[in-house]
């Protein structure tokens, strides 16, 4: 059973129209058609015209005509093809062999210009593909030999030179250059790139000459996993499509018996069977729900190709519909509406302590910490000159902070609760830096928008570190882009401290802050937003915030590109980090959906206006044949818009 009015194969490349069957034995039939038309004109004998037509009937019918015969036999369903044929047929015996072929030239030309069209937007996607060279240049024993992209093994060294393409993910050992990442990422301007960066297959080296050590094979790289999902992603469903498939699968059917009525029903009360035979066949075309059928999918594989191009991976067509019913958006802070990349603001020892000494401590507690937080003290030591040497039997705290052994003597860093709960020490001692200055001081210091950390023991604290993430350039842009596009609530979700959290949601613009959350109590807070709210998207890095992307309506992991875990766990992947792309996919879903609309809405008023018309004996078959035909053409046109990005 098809999801459609055509056969599609995914697995065979896209022929040329005059090589692609389908297209072959429509022209062909065609050709018939005219040819026993102006032979009508021209003297030839009627069985000769009758024969031509037969001719064109049976050659324009073969593909559609099997697939109705393997789907009532096969799995036992009356498909619009059977409808089709059925219709030809019946003119074919009330001796209008001219109007069967007329419809069977006109029907198999629809479902092979869909059938086309759908495997050409289907495609657009691979054309990617052209854009990773054949070969590179890889380093074996000393030398520069080229060989087949396919050939590349995890661990080769190859040349980049000035604009070539990237052959596949790697690692770059040497060399700078600016890269255009358009094709994986969707970004516009081009990234500089430096040694220790990651590069993606099909990506465009500027003006420099890199060396990369390859991390991914061809078969697996960014790009190919991209077009291995994307291509998944069309041929999901979305719920609606679902339903006017099952609907379709049981209105065939109907039409085919309320035909079977037609001619029975008056012609056994004597008003004549070849007249009421004739209005059912013009009904049963009339009737044949093609164009509904075709109207959602077409538009979505259209769509999720588009998509694809923008950097943007939208993982099926339900989650495309989902989208388009999105009013509320949920923001991780950290790596999503801040730019993921602490650093540390200000080091503030107590009396008696030196930076040095506060910034060993705190680095040495961080030191085998993957923490974007405890990464930034390290960076913060080693740029001060501070030599790292890890802590003894470090411990994480959960939520709290980390605890270790520095010089023999017990030490912790992290959030101010974590020193509170140390006991009545750091309280009855007396600290070096003023207890009741201590308190405004970390409150000014959050209030500017600053997580802080206190580093000491259980007896007194060494002093103060604070760290900032600062806000994308473009945060409050898409913030209200969001809303433009129809967003009623911005909300951003953190597990920093509350003065930090509204001092970046304020620069950002959000509507709500949720701050100091855990995992849980992100995924929590989404339940909470979809009872008061409805449908709620959730944005986040796909990893950290795992919970909360899976609690949400729609999951939406951004700056995903190289990333294995999060393309695959998300329901939709911004490959860049890029907030541009999320008003862009609200605006785009509310766009695809418009049309699908559009599509259904056209269909149903054909379809009805045809069939009425058909019982009243006003619509004769070659006018019921080319308007069904015009409206499926034009169903395919609208949807084939979305290939505008």
């Amino acid at each position: 059973m098809t999801d459609g009015c055509a056969t599609r194969d995914l697995s065979r490349p896209i022929p040329a129209p005059w090589r692609n069957p389908p297209v072959v034995t429509s022209a062909v039939s065609g050709l018939l058609l005219v040819l026993g038309f102006v032979g009508g004109y021209m003297g030839i004998t009627p069985t000769i015209q009758t024969i031509i037509y037969i001719a064109a009937v049976l050659i324009g019918g073969w593909f559609f005509g099997r697939e109705a015969l393997e789907e009532l036999i096969k799995e036992r369903e009356i498909g619009i093809e059977l409808l089709m044929s059925v219709a030809a047929i019946v003119a074919g015996l009330l001796g209008q062999w001219g109007e069967a072929a007329m419809l069977v030239f006109l029907y198999s030309i629809s479902e092979a210009a869909e059938s086309y069209t759908e495997e050409r937007a289907r495609g657009a996607i691979r054309a990617l593909m052209d854009l990773a060279p054949k070969t590179a240049w890889v380093i074996r024993d000393g030398q520069e030999v080229e060989v087949s992209i396919e050939e590349l093994v995890v661990g080769d060294r190859f040349i980049v030179r000035s604009g070539e393409a990237i052959p596949t993910d790697g690692e770059i050992v040497d060399g700078t250059s600016s890269v255009n990442q358009a094709p994986v990422t969707g970004e516009s301007i081009p990234v500089e790139k430096a040694e220790g960066d990651t590069v993606f297959a099909a990506t465009l080296n500027g003006e420099g000459v890199l060396t990369v050590i390859a991390t991914k094979t061809a078969a697996d790289n960014t790009l190919a996993r991209i077009i291995e999902l994307v291509e998944e992603a069309q041929g999901s469903k979305a719920q609606t499509q679902r339903f006017i498939e099952r609907f379709g699968r049981r209105y065939s059917p109907a039409v085919l018996g309320l035909g079977i009525l037609i001619v029975l029903i008056p012609g056994a009360l004597g008003f004549g069977w070849a007249e009421w035979l004739s209005r059912a066949t013009v009904f049963i075309v009339a009737a044949a729900p093609c164009a509904l059928v075709i109207s959602i999918p077409i538009a979505l594989v259209a769509a999720i190709g588009t998509a694809g191009r923008q950097g943007v991976l939208i993982k099926g067509g339900v989650h495309l519909e989902r989208l388009a019913k999105i009013r509320v958006v949920a923001m991780d802070k950290t790596g999503t509406l801040t730019r993921g990349v602490p650093e540390v603001t200000h080091v503030q020892p107590s009396e008696g302590t030196s930076a040095d000494e506060l910034l060993k401590v705190a680095a040495a507690l961080e030191a085998r910490s993957a923490h974007p937080l405890a990464q930034a003290v390290v960076a913060a030591a080693e740029a001060a000159g501070v030599p790292v040497v890890a802590a003894e039997n470090v411990q994480s705290l959960t939520g709290a902070g980390i605890t270790g052994s520095v010089n023999g003597q017990t030490q912790y860093i992290g959030s101010p609760e974590l020193f509170a709960g140390l006991g009545g020490d750091v309280t009855a001692n007396p600290t070096r830096i003023d207890q009741s200055a201590l308190a405004t001081h970390i409150e000014n210091l959050q209030g500017e928008g600053n997580t802080v950390v206190l580093v000491g023991n259980a007896s007194q604290i060494l002093g103060i570190i604070a760290i900032a993430d600062a806000l994308r350039s473009n945060a409050s842009a898409a913030v209200s882009d969001l809303k433009a596009a129809g967003m009623e609530h911005v909300i951003m979700l953190t597990g920093d401290n509350r003065l930090a959290g509204n001092a970046i949601g304020a620069k950002a613009g959000v509507d709500e802050v949720r701050a100091e959350l855990k995992p849980d109590d992100k995924s929590q807070a989404i339940a909470e937003f979809t009872n008061e709210y409805g449908p709620v998207a959730m944005v986040g890095d796909g990893v950290n915030d795992a919970p909360a992307l899976a609690a949400a309506h729609v999951g939406i992991a951004m700056g995903v590109a190289g990333s294995d875990v999060a393309l695959e766990t998300a329901d939709v992947a911004l490959m860049a980090d890029d907030l541009s792309k999320l008003p862009y996919l609200m605006q785009f879903s509310d766009r695809t959906w418009r049309v699908i609309r559009q599509n259904i809405a056209l269909s149903i008023v054909v379809i009805s206006g045809l069939a009425i018309t058909a019982l009243t004996g006003v619509l004769s078959l070659p006018v019921a044949v080319l308007v069904h035909e015009i409206s499926e053409f034009i169903v395919i046109a609208s949807g084939l818009r979305l290939l505008r990005s």
